[in-house]
């Protein structure tokens, strides 16, 4: 398929498809013309792309993780190293401190909403 589909299939901007052949996450093989050709797979390859990088992933650790992952043609996966599963742990350690850490603030601000829209002690009807 050529650049237009695959962008239309996968939602995706055929400049972020470029892109992503730029950094080596995706491979095109190229028509006696000059176009780039993608297989079926493709479009699996890029929504597990757009995936990753919404996890908070770059580009070069995303290329160091795709080998490990299989896609929609079935190819075998490699194995990750140690080190790729240590870092992708200690990203998805960060992520949960960001959770954590907005958890908290949103319960700051209830507190902080619930105290500006209570009705002052005075004007309160006592029990």
């Amino acid at each position: 398929m050529r650049i237009g589909e695959l962008a239309r299939l996968s939602g995706v901007s055929e400049r972020s498809l470029r892109y992503y052949e730029d950094q080596g996450l995706l491979h095109a093989e190229r028509t006696p013309g000059g176009h780039r050709d993608y297989g079926a797979w493709a479009v699996d390859r890029v929504v597990r792309i757009q995936t990753l990088y919404a996890a908070g992933l770059n580009s070069k650790k995303i290329a160091q993780l795709l080998p490990c992952l299989r896609d929609g043609d079935g190819r075998p996966s490699e194995t990750a190293t140690p080190k790729l599963v240590g870092e992708l742990a200690a990203e998805r350690d960060r992520i949960n401190r960001l959770i954590t850490d907005l958890l908290r603030s949103r319960d700051v601000l209830d507190e902080v909403i619930d105290a500006a829209s209570a009705t002052p002690a005075t004007a309160r009807p006592s029990l």
